[in-house]
């Protein structure tokens, strides 16, 4: 069994692109080394990296956190329980925070209902309080970026 995958072959266990493969090592994500001819090679612990960057996205995080979660545990390894708990404490508060951000949009689509406002300046939902407002005229984001990205 070799010990190194090429990046075609690492795309294809690991069901990305190339393309991201290679964001993903200019981030830091994972890490390549070159062959002779200037071809990338990776072990196959890119591959535990490559899962623990999905998890992490499914989760909620950025990359640059998961970036900063992966700086903390072993490259060529799989993590201790004891490196693995301040990331699973992470991720816990970061799932207890979205299931909290669901409840109150939950709570507030019922005054949605036939509500018919049709102004940003009202809605509990999209804009509470007319904080957009404040921020002064123009195109606003409106909700936290905290989704799940999609398969």
């Amino acid at each position: 069994m070799n010990a190194r995958l090429s990046i075609g072959e690492l795309a294809a266990r690991s069901g990305l692109a190339p393309s991201a493969l290679r964001y993903y090592e200019e981030l830091g994500l994972i890490h390549a080394e070159r062959t002779a001819g200037g071809h990338r090679v990776f072990a196959r612990q890119m591959l535990r990296r490559i899962a623990f960057v999905r998890a992490a996205q499914t989760v909620g995080l950025s990359l640059e956190e998961a970036r900063a979660a992966l700086a903390g545990l072993p490259v060529d390894r799989s993590p201790t329980v004891a490196e693995w708990q301040p990331v699973a404490t992470t991720w816990q508060a970061r799932i207890d925070e979205q299931i909290e951000d669901l409840r109150r949009l939950r709570d507030r689509l019922t005054g949605c209902i036939g509500c018919g406002c049709l102004s940003l300046g009202k809605c509990v939902l999209y804009n509470p309080g007319d904080v957009q407002g404040a921020e002064g005229p123009g195109a606003r984001k409106l909700l936290p970026a905290r989704r799940p990205p999609r398969s």
